[in-house]
Parts: structure tokens; sequence; C-alpha cells
């Protein structure tokens, strides 16, 4: 079995389930939304929720991929910053209950956390984050040795605001001789970040993740221009289009993958199972197509649950249903 490394925001998500909007309104904080909070506001909602009973899951979009790898069975690890408190441990006890290897490193401030706060009978999130002390990681915490042995690097795309950390983390990963893949994250950031996300995927990335404003954001084109384009820079391109699956080419190669069947509740963490699933198959050397498929079949699990956790029933169903995909051209999971 093949081994990957991640690096992204050590994030841990805070959910509560509250009974009414009053909460929101309380702290200002318009329903539906993602706010950044500073560590004053941060403190006052953390504080003020306790008493809804909180649910504590390690998130950040690269540590959802790479536990989900190690869930796979793949050597996995995982590069972050945490503060030393109790939100860090729970982070890092989380991470290696999965069996994901942590090289996660100390800041100064507080653990970074994602605030879930889930209202109405639909479930609908709103997010007040504090990223803490994820945001001190940077280009010299990296050491070489933390890249080599491993056969792929993933990133997650809200790290390259951090442009100096990025580039350092792919110039380490090429020379280490990793598959390096990025999920670009979030149309915003590859707005503010084209340029750079232009040069460090023509120069070091092999896979390149997008849903479909992350494409338009870095090319300028509508999906199917947009994969031609971002194929011409790398290996193997990809770009989820929500609802009607997704896209990936190789070269001439391109393969339209359908959705998996689920009855979804919460999006959260569906592009970063879906990459997971794909690298994953990709790691066993399987067709692209298999790969998409894969990466489906694992996403829409994650969409009926709460969160990004999927839990042991539909682990199990995944396994069963990519068991059959992966016979069905000839291979075999241990997983």
């Amino acid at each position: 079995m093949k081994s990957i490394l991640g690096i992204g925001n050590a994030l841990t998500d805070i959910l509560a389930v509250l009974p009414d909007d009053s909460f929101l309104e309380r702290f200002h904080l318009p329903k539906g939304s993602m706010q950044w909070v500073d560590r004053e506001t941060c403190d006052k909602i953390f504080d003020s929720l306790k008493e809804y009973g909180l649910q504590y899951v390690a998130g950040g979009s690269a540590a959802n991929t790479i536990t989900c790898t190690a869930i796979f069975g793949m050597q996995s690890s995982f590069i972050g910053k945490i503060g030393n408190d109790e939100v860090g441990l729970l982070f890092k006890s989380d991470q290696e209950q999965y069996g994901v290897k942590t090289m996660l490193l100390q800041g100064r401030d507080i653990s970074g956390r994602a605030m879930v706060l889930i209202t109405g009978s639909n479930a609908e999130r709103t997010f007040a984050d504090y990223m803490g002390a994820a945001l001190e990681l940077g280009p010299d915490d990296l050491k070489q040795e933390y890249f080599e042995g491993y056969d792929y690097f993933h990133i997650e795309g809200y790290l390259v605001q951090n442009q100096a950390l990025i580039r350092k983390a792919v110039e380490m990963a090429h020379a280490a001789g990793c598959i390096i893949s990025i999920d670009m994250a979030s149309y915003n950031v590859v707005e503010s970040n084209n340029a750079f996300l232009h040069d460090i995927v023509d120069k070091y990335v092999d896979i390149v993740f997008a849903n479909e404003t992350e494409a338009k954001a870095f090319t300028g084109m509508e999906p199917r221009q947009a994969i031609e384009d971002i194929a011409g820079r790398c290996r193997i391109a990809v770009v989820k289009t929500g609802k009607t699956g997704s896209m990936i080419q190789s070269g001439d190669e391109f393969y339209q993958i359908a959705p998996w069947p689920a009855e979804a509740i919460d999006a959260t963490g569906a592009g970063d199972t879906y990459a997971a699933g794909f690298l994953y198959a990709h790691s066993l050397g399987m067709p692209l197509r298999t790969c998409g498929e894969i990466g489906s079949i694992i996403a829409a699990k994650v969409v009926e649950v709460i969160g990004s956790k999927i839990d042991i029933p539909r682990w199990r169903a995944a396994k069963q249903e990519i068991r059959e995909l992966i016979s069905a051209n000839g291979g075999e999971i241990n997983a």
C-alpha cells in the first residue's frame, strides 16, 4: 500500500445544535454564513456554546482527506500546527484514532476551531471560525525529512495565502519524488492567488482538484473548457460539478463521472472525501474513470451525515461498493 502526506490547517469542528436562531442573533452571525471572528469573540462564542452539549471533530480540508486515506489503509500523515490546549489535543487524538501519523507542531495561539452552529429542521449550518495556531505554520517549520518516503503529497488550497509555506512544501515534496495534488478549496482564495497558483501548478503539481467556481476562477472558463486548460498544466485535472458528478481529464483522455446515489443532507467534506477516494484508487493503479467513481462513492456517504465524518455503517457500505467496483476492474482491495 502506498503512502500519503498532507499539509493543511489543523482545525477542530465544534458542532452545536441550537433550538432556534437567537444565539446567532446574539453574536450577529447571519444564518448560513461563514464568519471569521477574532480571539475575543471566539472565546465568548465557545464559552456560551458549552451549555448545548458540543461535538468535537477534527476538521480542515487536507486533514479530512488524510483521515479518509488512513481509513482506506494507506500510510497517512499530516503536517499542521495546534495550540497547547484541550482542543489541540482533541484534534491530535481524533487523527490518531483513525490511524493518521501526526506531525503536529505547537504554536503560541490557541488551536484553530470552526464553530458549526446547526439550526432549523433543515440543519442549516452557520460558521464562526478562528484560525489561531493553524495560521502560525510557516516555511521555517518544514524539514526535508518530513517528505521523504511518501508516494503522495496533498495540499489544501486554503494554505496558498501563505505562499512562502506552499512554495517550500512543493519544492521539498518534488525533491522527495512525491506525486503532488492540490485541492483548490475556495474560489475567492483562487482569485486572490491566481498567478501564484498558476506558477506552482505549472511547475510542481500533478493532480488538481477543483469545483466549478474554483475552476472558473483559475481559468476564466466554464467547466468543460476549464478542465482542458488545467489538464494542459498538470497530469490529471478533476473538476467536481456537484449534483451532476465530476469530470476528469489527463491529456486527451476525458471522462464524465456520474454522481453516486445519496440522500444528501449536508455537503460538508464532500470534496475532501472525493479527493481521498480518488487518490486511494490512483495509488492502486486503477483507471481514471474508476478513480472518479470511487471518489463519488465515498463523497456520497459523507453528504448523508452532519459534519465531515462518515459513520461506521456507511463506511462498511462504501467499502463493499468499492470492492465490487475494483474487482470488476481486475484489482483487489484490502481496506
